[in-house]
């Protein structure tokens, strides 16, 4: 059975904030519903990873992850959303995901989770009675006056490939224990801290387009900033944007995330980039204090829940 159309039509207005851009007044509300909801959930299942789930008229868009399955070593999916009619309760649709989540047993499935925007409140609250977990509440920042950015230059450079290892180090042990790594207890804080090791080694041998870390004289270099300059669907919405995907500050390097941000947008505003994207947990304050301090905005709000059919998958 494929997605009913009219399942996605009363979801319509919620499947909007899915987009990570529905804040972007100036991008198409159109064009993002078509790539990142409406036009995204009609479609589910097109691609091979995609599965449909249906019961008693509710319908379960999930994705299998290959790469996480394998680095954890445990069956991992990612539910992208529950659709259902207008006039559906919280306690019906957790009654559905209840059934969802026997099926997942069947499956195999040892982990799923859910990155879901927080005016989607029926379906946070329909989780949450079927006993999902909430591990990560999300900011999502942007900064979109590039070209009148006057804010100081401080020295910065792009890591070298055979620093790779070394930045790897720094994220593993700058822990932040309100990631959503390490904020969920099925991970552990070994794997946790193994996977964004494996993260930020990644982001210097290719995976983003560039990492910076200080450049100062004497300087012990303790902090990174990774950026991609191709968030998804971003040429397709008609924009530039830098996205700040992963930033870690050591204590020797106290102070350098503001400046590693500010080289950010300075490096943008050369791209002539229209945006700087930055996403952080609702518990970093020292990145709000960047984040006032440089002039970057709230766009969104969304939050982290996971649901694990075998509670602890590592040795702490």
């Amino acid at each position: 059975m494929g997605v009913d159309s009219a399942l996605v039509d009363a979801r319509a207005e919620k499947l909007l904030y899915y987009s990570p851009y529905n804040f972007l007044r100036n991008v198409s509300a159109i064009t993002q519903q078509k790539l990142f909801g409406k036009g995204l959930a009609a479609s589910f299942g097109e691609n091979s990873q995609q599965k449909i789930f249906t019961v008693n008229g509710v319908q379960f868009l999930y994705s299998f992850l290959p790469w996480d399955s394998d680095f954890f070593g445990a069956s991992i999916y990612k539910l992208f959303t529950v659709i259902y009619t207008a006039n559906s309760t919280a306690q019906e649709v957790a009654i559905a995901v209840k059934a969802f989540l026997l099926y997942t047993k069947e499956i195999n499935c040892a982990y799923l989770f859910i990155d879901i925007p927080i005016e989607d409140t029926l379906l946070i609250q329909a989780l949450g009675i079927a006993g999902w977990r909430m591990v990560e509440s999300r900011l999502n920042f942007y900064y979109d006056t590039i070209s009148d950015f006057k804010y100081a230059q401080f020295p910065t450079r792009k890591a070298a490939p055979e620093e790779a290892e070394l930045i790897g180090h720094i994220s593993a042990t700058a822990r932040n224990e309100y990631d959503r790594f390490h904020a969920d207890e099925w991970f552990g804080n070994t794997r946790a801290d193994a996977f964004l090791h494996r993260y930020a080694t990644a982001a210097v041998e290719g995976y983003c387009d560039t990492v910076l870390v200080p450049n100062e004289p004497d300087l012990v270099i303790d902090s990174f900033l990774a950026i991609d300059d191709a968030p998804i669907h971003a040429a397709k919405l008609g924009f530039r944007a830098s996205r700040i995907v992963l930033t870690a500050v050591g204590p020797a390097n106290r102070g350098w995330h503001l400046k590693l941000a500010a080289a950010t947008i300075h490096r943008a505003r050369e791209m002539q980039a229209n945006y700087v994207l930055m996403t952080t947990q609702a518990t970093n304050r020292a990145v709000f204090r960047t984040c006032e301090k440089l002039g970057f905005k709230l766009g969104s709000t969304s939050c982290i829940l996971s649901y694990a059919n075998n509670l602890i998958s590592s040795v702490q």
